[in-house]
C-alpha cells in the first residue's frame, strides 16, 4: 500500500471511529456524556453569562477564580471553546471540539505516512478510542491526550513547543505533569522544558491572580487530598469486594462535594490519607531510577517512553482517585513507544487495548452493577485493575532494563528519536 493510500485509509477510519464513538454516547446507558452536560455546560455558561437560577443564581461565577474547583484553571478554556461548535447543543459541540483537536494531533502523528512506527501508533490510538468508547471523548482527559501525543512527539526536535503543550495540558488536567517529569529526567534539553513550563505556569497564575482568583489558584491540589477512596481506584478493590459480599460497615456512597462514588469500610480513612504521599514517593522512586539509568549512559530514545509510561501508570495505580477516563493517560507514552520501537511496544499496546475494552464494560455498560456492588461487574473491574498493575510492572521493568552504553548505542543507531 502506498503512502497516500495508507494515509487515506487512516483518515477514513479516524472519521468513522470518532463519529461512531460520538453516537455511542447517546446510546449507551449510565450517562457516558454526563460530565459534559451536567457540569461542563453549566460551569462554562456561568462563566460566560451567569444568571443560571440553579448553578449560579448570584450572577457570573468563574470556576477556579471566583469559586473553588477540583480542576486547574485552564480546564475552563475547552469548556468555553465548545460553545463555538454548539450549533446542535453543547454536547455535540464538545464532541466536535475533541474531534478537531484529535485531528490536529493525528495529522502530526501520521505525517506523510512513511514511518511505520508512527503509522502503528496511529492504528493503536484509533483502536484505543473505539474500545474505550464515549468516556474517552466526553471528558477533559480525552482532549488532553491529543495535546500529550503532540507534546511527546515534539520533545526531541521542538522541546519548547512540546513543553508549552504539555504545560497547558497539565493546567487542564494534572496528569500530563508525568510526561513533563519524565522529559526533564530523560532529555538533554531539560532546561528548555523546565523553563518553558515555568513560563506557562507563571503566565497562567498571573492571569488568575489579576482576575482575583488567588485564593483558589491551587484549589485543585486540596481537592485531590480531600478525596476519599473512589470505587474504581485499584486500592479500593478489597473494599469493593467487602461491599459485594455484604460485609457490615462496607458500602458505596456518593460524595456530593466531589461528585464521585467512594467506598467506606474498615481502615478507609487511614488508607485514603496515606495514598497521596505514597504516590509522590513512588513517582520520585521511578524518576530516580530513570535518572540513574541516564547517568549510566542510557539513550533517551529507549528511556523516555518507558519512563513516561512508568510515571503515568504510577499516577493510575497508586492513586485513591479512579475514573474510567484515566485509561486515556496511557495513550501518549504508548504511541511514543510504538513510534520508536514498535516491535518491543506492541505487547504493552495490546495490553492497553484490553484495558480499554474492560474499562468500557465497567463504564458505562456495567456501571449500574458496579454501583450496586454486584459480583460480576466488580470482578470485571478487578480484572481491569489487575491489568493496570501488570502494565505498570512492565513499564517499571522496562525502565530498569533500558540498555546501557554499548547496547544503547547500537539501538540508537537503528531507532532514532522521533522529530517532526
Amino acid at each position: 500500500m502506498g503512502d497516500v493510500s495508507r494515509r487515506a485509509l487512516l483518515w477514513l477510519v479516524f472519521a468513522v471511529v470518532h463519529l461512531g464513538v460520538a453516537v455511542m454516547g447517546f446510546v449507551l446507558p449510565n450517562q457516558p456524556m454526563g460530565d459534559v452536560y451536567l457540569v461542563y455546560e453549566p460551569w462554562s455558561s456561568c462563566a460566560l453569562w451567569g444568571g443560571n437560577p440553579y448553578y449560579c443564581p448570584d450572577g457570573r461565577e468563574i470556576m477556579g477564580v471566583t469559586e473553588p474547583w477540583v480542576y486547574p484553571q485552564l480546564a475552563l478554556l475547552p469548556m468555553l471553546a465548545a460553545w463555538l461548535f454548539a450549533w446542535s447543543g453543547y454536547t455535540v459541540g464538545w464532541a466536535v471540539l475533541v474531534t478537531i483537536v484529535d485531528a490536529v494531533a493525528f495529522a502530526v502523528l501520521v505525517g506523510r505516512g512513511r514511518s511505520r512506527g508512527r503509522v502503528a501508533g496511529a492504528w493503536f490510538w484509533l483502536a484505543f478510542i473505539a474500545l474505550l468508547g464515549p468516556v474517552g471523548m466526553y471528558r477533559l482527559d480525552g482532549l488532553t491526550v491529543a495535546l500529550a501525543v503532540m507534546g511527546c512527539l515534539w520533545l526531541a526536535g521542538r522541546p519548547v513547543a512540546a513543553s508549552v503543550l504539555l504545560a497547558v495540558a497539565t493546567w487542564i488536567k494534572v496528569w500530563p505533569a508525568a510526561l513533563l517529569a519524565a522529559a526533564v529526567v530523560a532529555l538533554r534539553a531539560r532546561m528548555k522544558v523546565v523553563a518553558t513550563a515555568v513560563v506557562v505556569s507563571a503566565a497562567t497564575a498571573g492571569v488568575v491572580l489579576l482576575a482575583g482568583g488567588g485564593a483558589h489558584l491551587f484549589g485543585f491540589v486540596k481537592g485531590q487530598t480531600d478525596r476519599g477512596l473512589q470505587i474504581e481506584a485499584p486500592v479500593s478493590a478489597v473494599h469493593m469486594w467487602l461491599a459485594a459480599l455484604g460485609v457490615p460497615g462496607s458500602r458505596i456512597y456518593y460524595d456530593g462535594d466531589m461528585l464521585t462514588f467512594q467506598v467506606s469500610g474498615p481502615g478507609v480513612d487511614v488508607l485514603s490519607a496515606a495514598m497521596t504521599p505514597l504516590m509522590v514517593a513512588v513517582v520520585l522512586a521511578v524518576l530516580g531510577t530513570g535518572a540513574v539509568k541516564l547517568r549510566r549512559g542510557a539513550h533517551a530514545a529507549a528511556l523516555l517512553p518507558a519512563l513516561a509510561l512508568g510515571v503515568v501508570m504510577t499516577f493510575i495505580v497508586v492513586n485513591k482517585v479512579g475514573s474510567p477516563q484515566f485509561a486515556t493517560w496511557m495513550v501518549a507514552p504508548l504511541v511514543l513507544g510504538l513510534a520508536l520501537d514498535r516491535r518491543r511496544w506492541w505487547a504493552p499496546a495490546i495490553l492497553a487495548l484490553t484495558i480499554a475494552l474492560l474499562t468500557q464494560l465497567v463504564y458505562p455498560v456495567l456501571y449500574g452493577g458496579v454501583l450496586a456492588a454486584a459480583p460480576l461487574p466488580v470482578a470485571v473491574l478487578t480484572l481491569r485493575n489487575l491489568l493496570y498493575v501488570a502494565l505498570w510492572v512492565w513499564a517499571l521493568v522496562r525502565v530498569a532494563r533500558v540498555p546501557l552504553p554499548a547496547a544503547a548505542a547500537r539501538r540508537a543507531a537503528s531507532t532514532p528519536f522521533v522529530s517532526i
